[in-house]
């Protein structure tokens, strides 16, 4: 049905869901094709199919089946709005320190790190599909070499032409770009990193607020989504959320209903059929160590006897728990896992957001490490710290032969990230202001009013775009430029340099010149004319 609405060039509906204008291919499916199943008021699959579609019309028993759904829908509407704020608000809570500073990677000589982008499979013959919102506008971190030999050299921002030639190129299947996620800068987000500013066209400006467009961009297409929750059907009595609940559970990094069991070990599957529990799935590894998961008999397997997996591998079909993802696969793992899951749910309603929008929000969750080991640093166990500055502190230990700190990467949700920024300001202006107050006061916090946040509640300038130091700290180069003479009433000395002595001077100058130019020309002044006013009549 794709092909054919695609291949009549100017089919009205084809040009709505093409340009994204409205709607997406499921409303077409349901306009032109059937109707499909519908859930009822449980939230539950009614077994009885609706195979007409809106265009031949539904059969009164179709149309009563129906109904559940488009009052759910109704109400999903006015909920929809609430939680699209709010999270709105938290998003940008947790980014909105990101800021766009100058460092360059490539010129700062700093190790120039990247994300791979890989695995784009080709929606139709020789076109890849997402590349626009997964490659466009980004930093290339490696030279690339396209099939007839031209190149494209690293510390180039990729446009449209870049990005049509690496679309069509079938000798490219991955390609290393920069990322907000793996960049260094010490504070915000370098301009190398970003690439694009995407309302532009352009490199983005040193300045810009990226943390607050993130958010936004996140947030808003937030009402579009629909909250209804899908039932799975080779999974008895679970319920996968989609939509909206679906975007907060990955942004909050909570552990998600009917989760995937994950293998914590290397090796090989052997299954086994238990009475009464379900099944026994054992990962034997190469050195014999063996490791078994109990799963439900009815779940639906993701391998198979016999098969070889990689630790964090999923046993069983379901989403995965982040952070059981972060302690068996580590951070990047991760973060691509929560960047992948968030744009499918987009995707699915037609709504392209691009993957750097999504990098930035998971950057603010993955950026503390949990310090257990202190070593010969000043960390206390136990102790949260930023992951730049870990990484500063055991570098320096390192390199004077000192014992470096141990720590394990954590995950936070966007609220508990918030909470949990070096700005006590900032936290108290979010949530949970009393407790936010006492612990800074308990602990004689100081805040370096390095956000907006804090910087707005003590009304001086944002460090962004004008506000920044860069733009305001400007001595002007004017060799030939002398400062104008000026008077003034405090100023000491002669009697002359006195501003009130100085006025009169030139207005009896004025005057004598004025008077000078009359009698050459020849003119007298006018006459004054006598008016007579009439006495006021007191008498009354």
């Amino acid at each position: 049905m794709e092909r054919t609405l695609k291949a009549e060039q100017f089919n009205p509906i084809e040009m709505m869901v093409g340009s994204g204008a409205r709607g997406n291919m499921m409303q077409v499916r349901q306009i032109a094709g059937m109707r499909g199943l519908v859930a009822n008021p449980r939230g539950d699959m009614i077994p009885r199919p609706i195979k007409s579609n809106f265009r031949e019309g539904l059969t009164m028993l179709e149309y009563f089946i129906s109904t559940p759904g488009a009052r759910k829908g109704l109400v999903d509407t006015a909920l929809r709005t609430a939680d699209s704020g709010y999270l709105t608000r938290r998003l940008v809570d947790v980014a909105q320190e990101l800021i766009i500073n100058t460092e360059d990677p490539f010129e700062s000589g700093s190790a120039v790190r990247g994300i791979w982008i890989e695995n784009i499979e080709a929606d139709r013959p020789g076109k890849r599909a997402w590349l626009e919102t997964r490659l466009y506008s980004r930093t290339i971190a490696d030279d690339v070499t396209l099939s007839d030999g031209s190149v494209i050299t690293k510390g180039t921002v990729l446009g449209d032409p870049e990005v049509e030639a690496l679309r069509d190129d079938p000798k490219v299947n991955r390609v290393r770009v920069l990322s907000p996620l793996t960049d260094d800068s010490d504070l915000g987000v370098s301009a190398a990193c970003y690439g694009f500013g995407l309302a532009t066209g352009k490199l983005i400006e040193v300045g810009e607020a990226v943390g607050v467009i993130a958010a936004q961009s996140i947030g808003e297409p937030g009402t579009q989504l629909t909250m209804r929750t899908f039932h799975t059907g080779g999974v008895a009595g679970t319920d996968l959320a989609g939509g909206l609940p679906r975007v907060v559970e990955l942004f909050e990094a909570r552990s998600p209903k009917g989760k995937a069991t994950l293998t914590r070990l290397t090796g090989t599957v052997r299954i086994a059929e238990d009475e009464g529990k379900g099944r026994v799935i054992t990962v034997v590894a190469d050195d014999g160590t063996e490791e078994s998961y109990i799963v439900p008999g009815l779940s639906r397997l993701e391998v198979v006897d016999g098969q070889e997996v990689n630790a964090g591998d999923p046993i069983v079909d379901g989403p995965r728990d982040p952070k059981e993802l972060m302690e068996i696969k580590g951070v990047q793992e991760t973060q691509q896992y929560l960047v992948t899951e968030v744009q499918k749910v987009y995707r699915d309603q037609g709504v392209p957001i691009h993957d750097k929008h999504i990098e930035l929000i998971v950057r603010q969750m993955t950026r503390k490490i949990t310090v257990q080991e202190p070593g010969d640093s000043d960390f206390l166990p136990g102790e949260r710290v930023d992951s730049k500055v870990y990484r500063d502190v055991n570098r320096a230990l390192v390199m004077e032969g000192k014992t470096p700190a141990e720590g394990r990467p954590e995950i936070m949700g966007i609220t508990k990230a918030s909470l949990a920024t070096d700005s006590w300001l900032s936290a108290a202006s979010f949530q949970e202001t009393t407790r936010v107050l006492t612990e800074a006061a308990i602990e004689s916090r100081s805040d370096s009013l390095l956000g907006l946040k804090e910087n707005i509640i003590i009304g001086k300038l944002i460090p962004a775009g004008t506000g920044m130091a860069a733009y305001r700290d400007i001595t002007t180069a004017a060799p030939d430029y002398s400062p104008m003479e000026y008077y003034s009433s405090s100023d000491e000395g002669d009697e002359g340099n006195d501003l009130a002595d100085m006025l009169a001077d030139r207005m009896a100058g004025d005057m004598v010149a004025g008077a000078g130019d009359l009698a050459e020309s020849g003119e007298s002044l006018p006459d004054a004319e006598v008016i007579d006013l009439p006495l006021a009549d007191t008498a009354e």
